[in-house]
């Protein structure tokens, strides 16, 4: 038996960045695979299931707009911090924000939606109390009431995720309107983030030529040779 979910996200922004743009944020066309999967695991995560994402529905236009937000320019250093910790005393942790506040443009998505089609395997880490079906029954649950270990976000941290669960047996989630949306010929999208391999020294990123079929992006599975580094 195969456990895929469909879970409905939405939000009126999102930002899902290009790792090619350096300093200013540009969002790719459509939700990468890897933010899609950080969503799943803000639901539903445990050392025994890999989330791997199948396909991502686009149900309503892609429509672009440019904003202006603030970032930090700097952080806490982790050396400081455990400096500070063994000789109990604060003193020279405080950051000036306002000194390192920086103002960026960005290109974000606005009013999206879509519907994340995936399923979950067992990984080496799974114990003998672990299988399919109680993830699969674990997840439906907290989905189904909106429940999630930590808020899930649509690319960045501010653009927080509405998620609904598609009940099994349910179609897919369509778009009200199709004209306009631009899905009548496939769509091609470059080259996008697949993820991360963090198996791997360095972690590099792996790439996938995506394409929008019909309002659908296929993604590919684990090992494919479409995926590249």
């Amino acid at each position: 038996m195969t456990y895929g979910i469909h879970l409905h996200v939405s939000g009126p922004f999102a930002c899902f960045t290009r790792p090619e743009m350096k300093v200013e944020r540009v969002s790719y066309d459509v939700m990468t695979p890897s933010a899609a999967r950080g969503i799943l695991e803000a639901v539903h995560w445990k050392p025994a299931i890999r989330w791997v994402i199948d396909s991502i529905h686009v149900l309503k236009p892609i429509r672009f707009q440019s904003i202006r937000r603030n970032e930090v320019g700097a952080k806490a250093s982790y050396a400081a911090a455990k400096s500070a910790m063994r000789r109990g005393d604060v003193n020279g942790l405080a950051l000036r924000i306002d000194e390192n506040r920086q103002q960026r443009a960005s290109t974000v998505l606005v009013d999206v939606a879509y519907v994340i089609e995936a399923h979950f395997e067992m990984t080496a880490k799974a114990g003998p109390d672990d299988n399919p079906a109680k993830h699969f029954d674990m997840f439906n649950r907290r989905a189904a009431r909106g429940q999630a270990f930590v808020q899930p976000v649509l690319g960045t941290r501010e653009f927080d995720a509405r998620f609904t669960l598609v009940p099994q047996g349910t179609p897919t989630p369509v778009p009200e309107e199709t004209e306009g949306l631009g899905f009548d010929a496939p769509r091609d999208l470059g080259f996008m983030l697949w993820d991360v391999d963090h198996d791997t020294p360095g972690k590099p990123s792996m790439f996938f030529r995506a394409t929008l079929t019909n309002g659908v992006l296929m993604v590919p599975q684990p090992g494919s040779p479409e995926i590249l580094k």
